[in-house]
């Protein structure tokens, strides 16, 4: 098994610390030193030449975007930040992943396993590599990436209330947000955990952690009611799945 030399970057004493205790789990990880800030990461990086470094964004005198842009070597990188705002900019800038601390195991794990795929030759495109997540379904704690013309957003999978088909584009609910994706309700539908969100009807998917009343409807259908006060219709066929799998 290979073994990637790897490099710690963070200002928090504790935060390389335990970053260092959850890696100790990987084979894959070997760790050959920290650095407790940007100048400090950048000497280590030209003398160690590491395979992988796990980066802070914020950190005093230098930024860790900043310190990418005086190396002419950018080994991997990922992010892990306490902040998601700058999980785009992240991206733009080829990081291997963006990690929210406190650091969750999972998204550790898809992290290491884009590290190895894209590693190996078989698996250099972008395209296999992001295939790696969407084999899994996903759930509330998860957060995704929308951009809708010039904005773009990244959510929470928790917060998103209701997805809903129009022409072909979804409309994607949450807070007083609408923004619309290019892609059909199906796709949708086929990467979402069924038990967080459910396929009402032809035209929308809701969340189920939002819905607050269920009430019988017009020919064997029901109408759930959202905390939000939205009220969308679940088709007779699908009254009767929303039954079967949510009743005691």
């Amino acid at each position: 098994m290979k073994q990637f030399k790897t490099i710690i970057i963070d200002d928090e004493r504790l935060a390389r610390q335990e970053l260092r205790t959850i890696l100790s789990d990987y084979h894959e990880i070997e760790i050959i030193d920290e650095a407790k800030n940007g100048l400090e990461g950048i000497e280590k990086i030209k003398t160690l030449d590491p395979d992988l470094i796990f980066l802070d964004v914020n950190m005093p005198g230098m930024t860790g975007f900043d310190m990418l842009k005086h190396l002419s070597d950018i080994p991997h990188v990922i992010f892990v930040t306490a902040y998601d705002k700058y999980a785009l900019k992240a991206f733009e800038v080829n990081a291997l992943d963006y990690i929210l601390k406190p650091v969750d195991t999972d998204r550790l794990n898809e992290a290491i396993e884009k590290l190895k795929q894209k590693d190996n030759q078989d698996f250099e495109s972008d395209t296999n590599i992001e295939s790696l997540r969407s084999e899994r379904k996903l759930k509330f704690k998860d957060k995704v990436f929308i951009k809708d013309g010039e904005k773009c957003y990244f959510v929470k999978l928790g917060d998103i209330r209701i997805l809903e088909s129009d022409g072909n584009y979804v409309k994607v609910h949450f807070g007083k947000s609408r923004p619309l994706i290019l892609r059909s309700l199906n796709s949708f539908e086929e990467k979402l955990d069924p038990e967080c969100f459910f396929r009402a009807n032809r035209k929308f998917i809701i969340n189920l952690d939002w819905v607050e009343k269920v009430e019988n409807w017009f020919n064997g259908g029901l109408q759930v009611e959202l905390r939000t006060g939205e009220k969308i219709e679940i088709s007779r066929r699908q009254a009767i799945r929303f039954k079967e799998t949510l009743s005691l």
